[in-house]
């Protein structure tokens, strides 16, 4: 997290002291407290639903887990009390009901997880390409030679490259890869190592493993579709740690079963999770997990880091960072 802190030891008359409803837990909560700008937070009751803040706060700090998924489709009569900040710990906004983003300023999560993320990716092209847990002989009988894959000489297709993307392209490089990225703005410089692509067609047809790290939009909604896949790489792996819907998921299956691409790893679905039933669950060329990849690092830490980033910047009245565009849906 590259944003400076805004110090301060003693309040002042222009410095707030927010009123914070935490439902992000005990770790931020420790966190919170020895703030400079004396908050008064407020623990919000498990039983209570997630959006049903007291009025008396400014504040509120979320994270989808906390039951917005039974939001109503109409925002509560009151909302948005007397909010004027919402922090999200996620990066993408899709869990929770449009009403949110129509009141105060929404910040979200941006690169709180990239790191974990990231490993995972590395993880599921290690996996592809080396088959340790296919291999593995169960009797002298199945003791024989498999050639593995490797990484060196593949190509690696990124769409996205935001702290995500980028933080794959630093892990996959000492592999000895080439990277081809398509992202939605322009490139302002390209990075050593890196090459742009112009569209998701042109990143499909070249790689071998691609990764989906975009964000959700409507611009984004099964981009990778029947047409697209057609143009794949018979080799291709293809990894999701989006979300769900970037991926028309019956093409998907389509394609793998008519051996257009090779495989895919996918931590997240649509819908999420799969009916019942669903053949995604036991397909022989998907690995699939219940949208974890996030997990396993200090996303807890870097969460109360970044929120005391912006409580810094919230006590002084000055913008606040990672910002919800409306407009770019992200």
């Amino acid at each position: 997290m590259n944003t400076p802190r805004i110090e301060s030891k003693s309040a002042s008359t222009s410095v707030r002291s927010p009123i914070i409803v935490n439902q992000l837990g005990a770790e931020v909560r420790a966190a919170l407290a020895e703030h400079w700008s004396r908050p008064l937070i407020i623990d919000h009751p498990a039983d209570r639903a997630a959006w049903e803040v007291a009025p008396e706060a400014d504040v509120l700090l979320t994270r989808p887990l906390a039951g917005w998924n039974k939001a109503p489709g109409e925002k509560p009569a009151g909302w948005p009390f007397g909010l004027r900040w919402i922090q999200t710990a996620s990066t993408g906004i899709d869990f929770f009901p449009a009403w949110l983003l129509d009141g105060p300023v929404v910040t979200v999560g941006r690169g709180i997880s990239a790191d974990p993320i990231a490993e995972y990716v590395l993880a599921a092209m290690l996996g592809f390409e080396k088959r340790i847990h296919e291999i593995r002989p169960r009797s002298r009988e199945q003791w024989k030679i498999a050639p593995l894959g490797s990484l060196s000489g593949k190509t690696i297709g990124i769409a996205g490259f935001g702290a995500i993307g980028r933080a794959v392209a630093e892990r996959v490089k000492p592999f000895g890869v080439n990277i081809k990225v398509l992202r939605r703005s322009a490139w302002p410089y390209v990075l050593p190592g890196i090459q742009p692509v112009d569209s998701i067609e042109e990143l499909v047809e070249v790689s071998d493993h691609l990764v989906l790290a975009l964000p959700a939009t409507t611009k984004t909604t099964r981009l990778i579709n029947a047409d697209v896949l057609a143009r794949a790489k018979k080799s291709l792996h293809l990894i999701n740690v989006a979300r769900g819907k970037i991926i028309d998921q019956k093409a998907l299956l389509q394609a793998l079963d008519g051996g257009r691409i090779a495989g895919a790893t996918l931590d997240v679905t649509d819908p999420e999770p799969p009916l019942d039933g669903d053949p995604i669950y036991d397909h022989s060329k998907v690995v699939l997990t219940p949208h974890v990849s996030w997990t396993g690092g200090e996303d807890v830490k870097r969460l109360a880091d970044k929120t005391l980033v912006n409580l810094d910047a919230y006590a002084h009245g000055v913008a606040l960072a990672d910002v919800f565009d409306k407009t770019l849906e992200y």
